[in-house]
């Protein structure tokens, strides 16, 4: 008898210590959840109507530039410019090309801002909704399928300062 009681006394106070432990994770596609949200497939609209805006006045410098670079060359070929105002234009022609390149770098500045502008809203509503879903469902963590990264996890389980502790100690 004494040793029936106690075995299930074991079994009970195992089942509460395990229950107690368990801890419940989840998982979210956020590429799915992303492209579900109308704010993205406006932010996406937008950003595509700014991109083609910027590369529409690329391209415009690019032509402008083509058409010189052949009026330039043309006028060499058949002797109508002297070799003093052929270098001129040819360094005019070299600053052109710079401005353009240059132009194409604030492009890509102008784009990847333009882009946090847009989409920096959304994530933040997206993290605080997984925030709110997460800690309402009694979940200690949540991974994102589509990229492999802890979207959320309950700050009890942080141990970044132990560790810090242990390194410190080790010194």
């Amino acid at each position: 008898m004494f040793k029936k009681s106690f075995i299930a006394v074991l079994a009970l106070v195992l089942a509460q210590s395990t229950a107690s432990f368990a801890q419940k994770f989840g998982y979210c596609n956020s590429l799915a959840l992303l492209a579900e949200l109308p704010e993205v497939k406006q932010a996406d609209s937008d950003l595509q109507a700014y991109q083609t805006q910027l590369q529409k006045k690329g391209q415009e410098m690019v032509k402008a530039f083509q058409e010189k670079a052949q009026e330039l060359q043309r006028k060499q070929e058949q002797g109508t410019i002297s070799p003093k105002d052929f270098s001129e234009q040819e360094a005019k022609l070299t600053k052109e090309q710079e401005d353009i390149n240059k132009y194409a770098q604030e492009v890509d500045q102008k784009l990847g801002q333009k882009r946090e502008e847009l989409y920096k809203p959304i994530l933040e509503k997206v993290n605080a909704a997984m925030q709110e879903v997460a800690k309402a469902g009694g979940y200690t963590m949540v991974f994102d399928t589509s990229t492999q990264v802890l979207l959320f996890a309950d700050e009890s389980m942080d141990v970044t300062k132990e560790v810090i502790a242990k390194l410190t100690a080790q010194k």
